[in-house]
């Protein structure tokens, strides 16, 4: 069995939150990725889908600034989210040079699914953790998070 940076680097590394937060990011973005792909989607289907339930429809420029995802890949996720019936794509009447997106009763369901998915992969990276654990743990990480966006 081959061995990993985490197991075979310094004490100080292994010691030092940047480090294992870097470390099990990059563990998460595999697990995530997989998942998805097994799902037939990727990650920008479940943000956008999960935006446009939260907060409504929306224009693709707003979907990519809510979801902090590059405009270009909004067009090409929305394409896909579209020609898989899960939004709906019209022209704006308040302004006919932009797009809004809706999500249709298929992309809630289809949502739905990911969100089956995406616990999956919460309980396989987060196994060793009690359920009060993983709520410290993300309580904590939000409050990093908020900080360095300045919330």
């Amino acid at each position: 069995m081959e061995t990993t940076a985490a197991e075979t680097a310094p004490a100080r590394l292994r010691n030092t939150p940047s480090w294992l937060i870097s470390h099990v990011a990059t563990h998460t973005s595999r697990l995530v990725w997989g998942a998805f792909d097994a799902a037939g989607a990727r990650r920008y289907h479940y943000a956008l889908l999960s935006a446009l339930e939260e907060f409504g429809p929306a224009s693709q420029a707003a979907l990519g600034r809510r979801c902090g995802i590059d405009r270009s890949y909004v067009v090409a996720a929305v394409n896909e989210l579209v020609e898989a019936g899960s939004v709906e794509r019209a022209p704006d009447l308040a302004d006919r040079r932009r797009n809004v997106i809706t999500l249709t009763p298929a992309g809630a369901e289809r949502l739905r699914h990911f969100d089956e998915v995406l616990a999956g992969v919460q309980d396989e990276l987060l196994a060793p953790l009690s359920s009060d654990e993983r709520t410290q743990l993300a309580d904590l990480l939000r409050r990093v998070l908020d900080h360095h966006s300045g919330r």
